[in-house]
């Protein structure tokens, strides 16, 4: 929360100049700010989540905030912006229907969020204050104005198409230029041309698709047939021009994205032509790309382990896992960068672990009904870490909101006890062996409410054996995968506070990491790699001490539940890391995970047992000399996450 810039006395000023309150004597005033609420927000912090009831509004006395679509679940910057409200506006305007009685004519689940874009002050107005003003000529003349002007039609279509759009996620990662399978010149048509003329100019080139410009030929629009179809054929339409059906600001790609990038945004998007731009200038069209063109350049199966995800059931869940395989083995064989691969097979995994989690929450709401309250599902390890590749044992946690009744809190721990073992289960099915140190969603001490996990990592410091401090690293891997965004945004600040008090936690940590060194390995590398050593342990040996450190020193910089790339880019931004030990550390860190992927994958290959020992007899002169580099920024990066405690 911010500090306010004003008094309490200075912000209730303010409103009761306000049109909602500037007619209420002074007495009545006072009676309603009681019932009212003054509510600061930070920069960036969520002010209303989709899905979350709205009972009020929100009037801005200080700052500025901004109400969005969002359409990915993991990503912020998959977000579309809707407007911008200032101080004086009011927030939640969408809701008034509700209160004035009218009843939605459909349910929708595509609501929209707000969030502060610099430090704000809003005074919280409950519905009951609204009603006992509503009287009042100047109140409803000052509402009516605004949602005349701010709520049309195009909040709720515009967020269900955003949303309906994200069918299928990212998809096939290959290091090929957009510019290499594009088709150029692209076809073109101005906007003031005729339906019937666009329409011919596309079936004499046999395309699916045009470009509209302008006169400057800047980019207006795009024509599919598919448009064609909608917006002439079926609407028995003779007359008109291309700017008339055409569908304006299309999604673009730029000609020097990679191959994987222009799929992605295919199936992301729910599309199937991506005008092409130079990097320089998104309205200057170069070329088109269909989504048909990059089946027929890459046609591996890749994209259908997407639909296999999505239809598996307990009968075809644990083939999924060797179709992920079979995608993970042709992104190895076609020499595609580690950490691509780690983002589009990790993305796999998490499709699969969605799916499963789905399954686990319809089964149990056959048996018990809906979920009580807000929840959220949380991994650890390598898949909270994003960098799974081959299946592991189960890592997760639970979360859940506190009862509003304390009598609801046992049958609310029943429910979510179900929750947890049907989701082992079917992540089981799926392939997913039980955590051998049981920390599962099933087990008691991985699943509560924000105050049972604040409760947990408070005694974790108090008892900072090395066991405890081992489970806390793991848990600080954590990463939200399903569930409540409001639930998962106050589980994070949960733990940020809790971190915040039990210093000793953090500082233990920070001790263990001194007590176990990263390997020193800067000798001549014939004495190194054919004398000395014949090999290490290459996740006990670096990948955990470069994970350990990076979440001890970000954690301490209230940064939590990214992956090792976003903590490093955070951290940067921070100022606790300059840019080029920012890149070491990144250059680090897929130099050890190319060769832990890449042993670990032949192993798979020969059958034989997995291992994360590596064998410097195996390894090339380069890969050696590049892992002594690695080595050497994760020691610099231990030493600096000591460092941060006072420990030289």
């Amino acid at each position: 929360m911010m500090e306010q810039k004003k008094t309490n006395k200075e912000y209730l000023e303010q409103v009761h100049l306000h049109p909602l309150f500037s007619g209420a004597p002074a007495a009545e005033f006072g009676a309603l700010m009681e019932a009212c609420s003054l509510q600061s927000f930070s920069k960036n912090q969520r002010i209303l989540y989709s899905q979350s009831p709205r009972d009020g509004l929100l009037l801005i006395l200080e700052g500025l905030t901004e109400v969005y679509v969002s359409f990915s679940k993991t990503k912020e910057k998959n977000q579309e912006v809707l407007e911008v409200l200032e101080k004086g506006e009011v927030i939640g305007l969408s809701s008034l229907a509700d209160f004035l009685g009218e009843p939605a004519a459909e349910e929708n689940n595509f609501t929209v969020e707000v969030r502060a874009i610099e430090e704000s002050v809003c005074l919280y107005i409950p519905y009951h204050v609204m009603e006992k003003v509503w009287h009042r000529e100047e109140v409803r003349d000052f509402v009516m104005r605004h949602v005349a002007v701010r709520l049309r039609d195009i909040y709720a279509s515009l967020a269900e198409q955003v949303h309906l759009a994200q069918k299928w996620g990212e998809s096939d990662p290959f290091i090929q230029r957009v510019q290499d399978v594009m088709n150029a010149p692209p076809l073109m048509v101005e906007e003031k041309e005729s339906i019937q003329h666009t329409a011919e100019k596309m079936v004499d080139q046999q395309a699916s698709s045009i470009v509209v410009v302008n006169e400057k030929q800047r980019l207006q629009g795009i024509i599919t047939e598919k448009d064609l179809v909608q917006r002439v054929i079926a609407a028995d339409r003779q007359t008109g021009t291309a700017g008339d059906i055409m569908s304006s600001s299309p999604f673009t790609i730029s000609r020097r994205a990679y191959y994987y990038e222009a799929m992605s945004s295919f199936l992301m998007n729910g599309i199937k032509h991506l005008p092409v731009v130079n990097e320089d200038s998104n309205s200057q069209v170069v070329g088109m790309i269909t989504l048909s063109d990059l089946l027929k350049k890459q046609n591996r199966g890749k994209f259908d382990v997407l639909r296999e995800i999505e239809a598996s059931s307990s009968e075809s869940l644990s083939e999924v896992k060797f179709a992920i395989y079979e995608v993970l083995g042709h992104l190895i064989d076609d020499g595609i960068p580690i950490l691509h691969i780690m983002k589009v097979v990790t993305n796999l995994y998490d499709r699969l672990i969605r799916h499963c989690t789905e399954l686990a929450v319809e089964e149990v709401k056959e048996e018990l009904g809906a979920p009580p309250c807000g929840f959220a599902f949380f991994l650890m390890g390598s898949g909270g870490r994003h960098e799974q590749f081959m299946m592991t044992d189960q890592d997760h946690f639970l979360v859940y909101e506190e009862p509003e009744k304390e009598e609801d809190r046992k049958s609310n721990d029943a429910y979510f006890k179900k929750l947890g073992e049907q989701i082992v289960y079917w992540l089981e099915t799926a392939g997913y062996k039980r955590c051998d140190g049981n920390m599962m969603a099933s087990a008691p001490g991985w699943r509560g409410t924000i105050a049972h996990w604040e409760d947990r990592i408070r005694t974790w410091g108090l008892r900072a054996t090395n066991e405890n401090i081992l489970l806390g690293q793991n848990f600080l891997a954590f990463r939200w995968i399903y569930g409540s965004e409001q639930v998962r945004d106050e589980f994070v600040k949960g733990v940020s506070r809790q971190l915040g008090k039990s210093k000793i936690f953090l500082r233990r940590a920070a001790e263990l990491e001194k007590n176990v060194p990263v390997p020193v390995l800067d000798h001549p590398i014939r004495a190194l790699f054919r004398v000395k050593k014949e090999g290490m342990d290459i996740k006990k040996q670096a990948l955990f001490p470069f994970h350990h450190s990076l979440q001890i020193l970000s954690a301490e910089h209230g940064i939590l539940g990214e992956t090792p790339e976003e903590m490093i880019e955070q951290l940067k931004d921070k100022r606790v890391l300059d840019e080029p030990f920012a890149d070491e550390l990144l250059y680090a860190y897929e130099v050890v995970l190319h060769i832990r992927v890449t042993q670990s994958w032949s192993r798979y290959k020969l059958e034989e047992e997995n291992s994360s020992e590596v064998s410097f007899r195996q390894m090339k002169s380069r890969d050696k000399e590049a892992l002594i580099q690695a080595l050497k920024a994760i020691r610099s990066l231990q030493t600096k996450a000591v460092a941060a405690f006072g420990m030289a």
